[in-house]
């Protein structure tokens, strides 16, 4: 998830968790590069595996429990590759071992669904994001049904994301169905994705709020909120107090992106928690 401002530096999530299996308390996790900002749009963007590492170990300093992490390319590009993501992999838990880290499935328009569930199996990740537009486009439902059962199978943690309300239900439906395993309810709600200039409001993230009040067993959900511009404090806001009446199990994840350092955004995030 990104934001189009070349002023903006890139996200950092915030988690609020209530009790939830090993994972308590508060939880931040940083998102250092994202697939599609260079060093053009902000001189300190990791792009090389050493430039991430460093990045993690910053956050993970300043009080940031996990990081999202894309690799690049020689040329600092996009790219779904096992051997770099596997070298990532392997830095982090060198370097930074108590930290979580979350690879991603992300297409950006160049990879197939295929390549993407590849992938996966290739790098064993013990936690991946993947867009559910993306992984259905191919209309192969019983590929796409064994990609997410053998994720569980080999229990590596999916997280959904979904840019509408609309995939929300679609996803929900396809976890009524048995398509996708009904243990994997982690989902991340994106708040104007596809809107002018990336601009999000607490109403778009009360529309998925409605589609989720009215799914079954809907307390079961683990759900995250990604926002943009100058409506992300209202999002974030909005998102607490939806949290604040949650069932045990609930998290709640917000996107910010304003600072000038994920060190600074982290320290900041780990300020606002002790509040």
């Amino acid at each position: 998830m990104e934001q189009s401002n070349s002023n903006y530096y890139l996200p950092v999530f915030l988690i609020f968790i209530e009790p939830y299996g090993k994972r308590c308390g508060k939880f931040i996790t940083g998102s250092p590069n994202g697939a599609r900002k260079t060093q053009a749009d902000h001189p300190k963007l990791p792009v090389t595996i050493p430039e991430t590492v460093a990045t993690a170990q910053a956050c993970f300093a300043a009080g940031a429990h996990g990081i999202h992490a894309h690799v690049r390319d020689g040329a600092g590009k996009h790219i779904l590759d096992t051997g770099l993501y596997t070298e990532l992999l392997s830095e982090l838990a060198r370097r930074v071992p108590d930290m979580h880290v979350q690879i991603t499935t992300e297409a950006v328009g160049q990879y197939s669904p295929l390549e993407q569930r590849n992938l996966v199996f290739a790098v064993k990740p013990k936690m991946v994001s993947v867009a559910m537009a993306e992984m259905f486009t191919d209309d192969d439902l019983a590929a796409v049904s064994r990609f997410y059962y053998g994720a569980q199978e080999q229990e590596i943690e999916v997280q959904h994301i979904v840019y509408s309300p609309e995939e929300f239900l679609k996803l929900s439906k396809a976890i009524m169905l048995g398509t996708i395993p009904a243990k994997q309810k982690s989902v991340l709600f994106v708040l104007g994705r596809y809107t002018d200039n990336q601009q999000s409001s607490k109403d778009m993230l009360m529309s998925y709020l409605d589609v989720l009040k009215g799914l079954r067993l809907g307390e079961s959900w683990q759900f995250m909120t990604c926002a943009f511009g100058q409506g992300e404090t209202d999002c974030l806001v909005a998102s607490a107090k939806a949290g604040g009446i949650a069932a045990s199990g609930l998290k709640i994840i917000f996107c910010t992106a304003m600072a000038a350092s994920h060190m600074t955004m982290a320290r900041g995030l780990v300020c606002w928690l002790m509040r």
